[in-house]
């Protein structure tokens, strides 16, 4: 059997038993239940909302720059999560227990301190400075308004926004937008190209198909009420996270009409993304997840957004860069996605050939099918 996430042709695959997940880092609702709750031989994780589990054991990893194994057993390809045999379990909740009392002891409980702050990819982190030691350029003094002279103003957020808006074409263009139809290419981060098609009518309902040379046709959809998948494996049910996630990307307003999904955005000053001087916002969205967004000072449009998804050990963060802006019946639109996580099935580059908007889109295509009959 093989978990599908689909997200705005972001789609991840692994095998049942595999540590790896597609399911990005989440805010629990008061109802979900904790990971001691769901799962056996929990000691230092308690309370941790279990849809963050998978993301904080990817998290974990990264900072180590190891995998699952490294403190998992497995025996003939088949794993034993429950099993405290391997020391590194052990040493990994000790070390847990310690970024826990460090943020609550100094940082008043803000996750200020994680894995990564000492190990940043290594499994034991260094000590010493490393030597040579580079040399060190001083960084330029910002330079002084001179008298009569003012500063250069700077663009407030709301500002920057409604230039994103005019720079996608308007909101006629976008106040327009009801379907929308895509095809291309998932590229996973191991090179692997699969076919990829999303279909999407207004802003809840979703069908997606990936065509795998190995595996056959993946489908998912949501039609509002009910999630499904369908494959050579069967049809299940889709609910809870792997629900979230189908619609996460795929919304088709997501990335579009931003300033409602923010309890807080302010202007965060000039950068660079390659060659490209970028404005950044930060904000808080209102499902309390940091962000920061990226718009081109020339062209307006967005280029970048950095998620920070808070768990009890660390923020977790994702980050889609958006590419290759064609305008499709007045309103531009990327061609090209690239998203970077912390679980390497999750980062992955989407490139589609063809987008269609305010197309018809046969409703029933996102209801779940009629199960399989029986011989």
């Amino acid at each position: 059997m093989v978990l599908f996430a689909a997200c705005v042709g972001l789609v991840a695959f692994a095998p049942v038993g595999q540590t790896s997940n597609q399911q990005p880092a989440a805010v629990a609702s008061p109802a979900e239940k904790t990971v001691e709750q769901t799962k056996k031989n929990i000691k230092v994780l308690s309370g941790l909302p279990d849809s963050q589990l998978i993301p904080v054991m990817n998290f974990m990893s990264a900072s180590l720059g190891v995998r699952c194994i490294y403190c998992h057993v497995n025996t003939e390809e088949k794993w034993d999560f429950v099993s405290d045999e391997k020391p590194e379990k052990n040493k990994a909740r000790e070390m847990i227990k310690m970024v826990l009392a460090i943020n609550k002891d100094t940082f008043r409980g803000n996750t200020e301190v994680s894995c990564y702050t000492c190990h940043h990819g290594r499994t034991s982190p260094s000590n010493v400075p490393a030597l040579p030691i580079p040399e060190v350029t001083p960084r330029p003094a910002a330079a002084e308004t001179k008298p009569g002279e003012t500063k250069p103003a700077v663009p407030t957020a709301d500002q920057i926004l409604a230039k994103y808006t005019e720079a996608l074409g308007g909101s006629a263009a976008i106040d327009k937008l009801k379907t929308r139809s895509m095809k291309g290419d998932w590229v996973t981060s191991s090179g692997l190209t699969w076919g990829y098609e999303v279909y999407q009518s207004g802003p809840d309902k979703i069908h997606v198909v990936l065509n795998t040379p190995k595996q056959g046709v993946f489908e998912r959809g949501f039609n509002g009420s009910v999630g499904w998948e369908k494959s050579i494996h069967g049809l299940r049910a889709l609910e809870g996270q792997e629900l979230a996630v189908l619609r996460r990307y795929p919304d088709l307003f997501k990335d579009i009409k931003l300033k409602e999904q923010f309890s807080r955005l302010t202007f965060g000053g000039k950068d660079k993304i390659g060659d490209r001087e970028v404005y950044v916002l930060r904000g808080m969205t209102t499902d309390n997840r940091r962000e920061r967004l990226y718009f081109d000072t020339q062209t307006g449009l967005l280029v970048r957004r950095v998620t920070s998804s808070p768990t009890m050990i660390g923020l977790i963060p994702e980050q889609i860069d958006f590419e290759d802006y064609r305008n499709v019946d007045g309103l531009m639109v990327p061609f090209t996605l690239r998203i970077s996580s912390v679980d390497p099935n999750i980062s992955s580059t989407r490139k589609f050939t063809e987008i269609k908007l305010n197309v018809p889109i046969d409703e029933t295509k996102f209801n779940k099918p009629p199960a399989p009959s029986t011989p």
